[in-house]
């Protein structure tokens, strides 16, 4: 495979993206990250997914990674939609005529499945691993009521995101890794957080929109992301398929099950194309 750096820019921000190439390429992957964290992250996945001749296409969110932005905001929820789009559109260039997935993780995760329910799209299927559709802790009630006051009148302001990072993986290298990464950090605005459990709760509901093929991937003991959500939006559309990691952790692709996981998602790609 093949690596290479791009940029864009949309909502005055200057975006860093990133791609691997495949010897030869038969579809492409548009992946799009977590919070906190940044594309980097999945040099692995792009290893497995190019050695199976899927080329990926990947980009540093809003205020994450190597891209612009105040650590932790967005300027909106379409903001966030549009970046996905942009680097689509990427994916075009770099690879005319090719069938195009999304992959999300987290609330990269939430962020493809509005992207496909909201969005005019030619994709030919997507992938959600653990997405942010319901939190599986219940943040403080007063921490709520404050982030959807300060979201109209400060949506800039950034707080800490809550995450347990032990709660990311059962190898307790991962979770040192993660703690070393400085350019992964615990910050989250209004526009990061309320608007993400707000966007979770409408595609489970609007669920039944869905037109192209999903496949959902989602640990029974991820404390980070209730799997709950994707087993409800699963059953509320014809187009998804579900598989539940009965002991995995929250980032599955970094956990003990990694292997089987990202084989699971070949296998689901090469079955759509």
């Amino acid at each position: 495979m093949t690596h290479d750096t791009f940029n864009f820019s949309i909502y005055k921000t200057k975006f860093f993206g990133q791609y691997w190439k495949a010897k030869e390429t038969k579809a492409v992957v548009v992946l799009v990250h977590g919070m906190g964290e940044h594309s980097t992250r999945y040099v692995h996945v792009a290893k497995k997914l190019t050695s199976n001749n899927y080329s990926v296409v990947a980009f540093d969110h809003f205020g994450h990674g190597k891209t612009e932005g105040k650590r932790g905001h967005n300027p909106n929820f379409e903001a966030v939609l549009e970046s996905i789009s942009k680097t689509i559109e990427k994916a075009k260039e770099l690879f005319p005529n090719k069938p195009i997935f999304l992959y999300g993780h987290s609330m990269g995760g939430n962020a493809v499945i509005n992207y496909t329910l909201k969005k005019q799209h030619s994709l030919k299927g997507v992938v959600a691993t653990s997405p942010f559709l319901k939190l599986a802790f219940k943040p403080p009630a007063i921490k709520l009521f404050v982030g959807k006051i300060l979201q109209n009148i400060i949506p800039s302001l950034t707080m800490g995101n809550e995450l347990d990072v032990n709660a990311i993986s059962r190898e307790k290298r991962e979770v040192e890794k993660y703690i070393e990464d400085p350019l992964i950090h615990a910050k989250i605005s209004p526009n990061f957080s309320i608007k993400f459990i707000e966007t979770g709760k409408w595609a489970i509901e609007n669920a039944h929109q869905l037109k192209v093929p999903m496949f959902i991937l989602h640990g029974k003991e991820d404390k980070i992301i209730d799997h709950k959500g994707s087993i409800d939006f699963s059953k509320n559309t014809k187009n998804a398929t579900l598989k539940l990691f009965e002991n995995g952790y929250h980032e599955l692709h970094n956990d003990l099950c990694k292997e089987e996981m990202l084989t699971d998602i070949v296998n689901w790609l090469n079955s759509q194309i």
